[in-house]
């Protein structure tokens, strides 16, 4: 496997041209012209008006008339066209198959991006005005009282994945914020705040996936994708028995580390999805790096941090590298294979064996990968 992402932020460029930015980064190791099928993560319809994104994106690369097409999970967009790409690989259908995830929001006011995003809940809830936001701020209110975590607590993510944004050169923010700054931001829904959410972003990223004997043309020590997973669970929040667990996570993570013939503890670093600050402490537990109802205790303690027992979000994670929707689970997976490799400068953890969850809607749609070398 190869990978490549564009710089994350408020981009001036189209999305077409983010694509391709993103995908320079893996020709040094990968021949276009073995690419059989393209599979696209995006939103794209409040954004861009467009749907026609496999279409869109293999002209925009150059691979016409191959197979190309769109999925879709909303956040978990991305993950999913890498899951396809692995489906189409290991079945067979093709040798070397591209995954693509791209978002271009910022052009949008915050107001019709909030109603794009409420589209990955019920109609039910939409109709009842709640946003996701205020979804996410019903299970951090929950959490909190039923397991003693603080606001301090959902800070203290924010201020890690900040500091680890300094040393990415493609996120979104790169500038350290403090505790006390989290807590004074702009409410967004209570007890969540401005500095608890990931920003508005534009960004791609892609994924290259090629059979064990096509990776061999490419390269003598490829990265591998020893597990891709999917589960869900129900669409509202509200129709689940405990919406302080995120059980699709957590299943689809118990069949990925089945599938890779791996235990939690043998993880060494991870990408988890931080749209709001609760989402990553509900990871680390769901991922089995902490027993349900202590995984606050991780970053109270300063355990994901690079250095840490488990390092999570080396590159900023949603929160500091940025979160352009279709793009963010390739983005995860391309930090992944940074640290794989040894290319992540700074943040560099020297892991051989690390874990990806995206997920879309409230925790409704969960995609986990484990890579290793």
């Amino acid at each position: 496997m190869a990978a490549g992402m564009s710089r994350i932020g408020r981009r001036e460029e189209s999305s077409r041209e983010l694509v391709v930015e993103a995908f320079k980064e893996v020709l040094d190791v990968v021949d276009p012209d073995s690419i059989e099928a393209v599979y696209v993560g995006v939103q794209s319809e409040t954004y861009e008006h467009q749907i026609m994104y496999g279409t869109l994106v293999a002209e925009a690369l150059g691979l016409l008339p191959k197979e190309a097409y769109r999925v879709e999970a909303c956040a978990a967009a991305g993950a999913l066209a890498l899951h396809n790409a692995v489906m189409a690989v290991k079945s067979g259908l093709v040798d070397v198959a591209l995954a693509v995830g791209v978002e271009k929001m910022t052009a949008k006011p915050t107001e019709e991006v909030t109603d794009a995003l409420m589209a990955a809940s019920d109609i039910v809830d939409q109709l009842s005005g709640i946003t996701i936001p205020a979804h996410y701020a019903l299970v951090a209110r929950a959490y909190m009282r039923r397991y003693g975590a603080t606001e301090e607590d959902l800070c203290a993510v924010a201020v890690k994945n900040h500091r680890h944004a300094l040393d990415n050169p493609k996120a979104h923010f790169r500038r350290a914020i403090t505790v006390e700054e989290c807590l004074k931001s702009k409410p967004v829904a209570t007890p969540l705040k401005l500095y608890d959410s990931a920003p508005i972003s534009d960004g791609a990223a892609v994924a290259v996936v090629a059979s064990e004997r096509a990776a061999r043309r490419f390269t003598d020590s490829p990265v591998k994708i020893l597990a891709s997973t999917v589960a869900t669970d129900t669409l509202s929040a509200s129709q689940r028995d405990d919406i302080t667990w995120p059980s699709a996570v957590w299943e689809a993570a118990r069949r990925a580390y089945r599938q890779a013939g791996v235990e939690p503890s043998r993880i060494q670093v991870a990408e988890v999805h931080d749209a709001f600050t609760i989402n990553e402490i509900l990871m680390y537990e769901a991922l089995g790096f902490a027993e349900r109802g202590k995984g606050y205790l991780l970053i109270r303690e300063g355990q994901t941090y690079i250095g840490g027992r488990i390092p999570v979000n080396p590159d900023g994670g949603l929160k500091a590298r940025g979160h352009p929707i279709g793009a963010t689970g390739l983005a995860q997976i391309y930090e992944l294979y940074l640290q794989l490799t040894g290319r992540a400068g700074r943040r560099n953890t020297n892991a051989e064996l690390g874990v990806a969850v995206n997920e879309g809607g409230v925790n409704s749609t969960a995609v986990v990968h484990v890579l290793g070398v």
